[in-house]
């Protein structure tokens, strides 16, 4: 089984860019769509809302492409973090959703996004 991919910024965090330039070269960190935002109005438990401002916290990259399944995840840590019973079949989600959303180091190095070009600044192609 090969050796999962090191993120960036863990790279860049302890000099393996600075060895190996050429395997982290073409390697793009994810830039988003906007922030992820405050929690939705359906999520009524202090709870959930709390679990969705962890998930904030603890997945910096998260934007609005994640709202749906942040939500669902924070339905289900909520109840964890209020102490409810959560069933095996509902722990398998937020597993499956947290593999989703990139909550591994090497789910997250998978991400990568193409460049982003302002097509109207006429110096950036120059720069």
């Amino acid at each position: 089984m090969p050796r999962p991919r090191v993120p960036l910024i863990k790279a860049e965090t302890t000099g393996r860019t600075l060895r190996n330039p050429s395997r982290f070269k073409d390697r793009k960190e994810w830039t988003g769509l906007g922030p992820l935002g405050a929690p939705p109005k359906f999520l009524k438990t202090q709870s959930q809302k709390e679990a969705w401002n962890t998930f904030s916290e603890e997945l910096p990259w998260l934007n609005k492409s994640h709202r749906a399944l942040v939500s669902i995840a924070s339905d289900i840590r909520g109840r964890q973090m209020a102490g409810d019973e959560v069933g095996v079949k509902a722990l398998n989600l937020l597993r499956m959703i947290l593999n989703s959303m990139g909550a591994t180091p090497a789910d997250a190095s998978k991400v990568r996004m193409p460049d982003e070009t302002n097509e109207d600044d006429a110096a950036a192609k120059y720069f």
